[in-house]
């Protein structure tokens, strides 16, 4: 995420020399791209963690200092 980013919530995701842009509240694809199996890994990632992601969109919204959110694999 980045500070005075537009609406709507989103987040983005990088593998290698691919980047893309992803919903918080559809968990879509809104541009970009990625391999498949990494899409896959984004949104299994952002599905448990949507809660968090919003929230940090919110302190996003207020400039306020982001939350960490745990990596799908440590």
């Amino acid at each position: 995420m980045y500070y005075k980013d537009h609406k709507p919530p989103h987040f983005h995701a990088k593998y290698g020399e691919h980047k893309a842009v992803f919903s918080i509240n559809e968990l879509n694809l809104l541009e970009g791209h990625l391999p498949g199996r990494v899409i896959s890994l984004v949104l299994e990632w952002a599905f448990l963690h949507r809660t968090e992601l919003l929230k940090n969109w919110e302190l996003l919204e207020k400039e306020a200092p982001l939350n960490k959110i745990e990596p799908l694999v440590k």
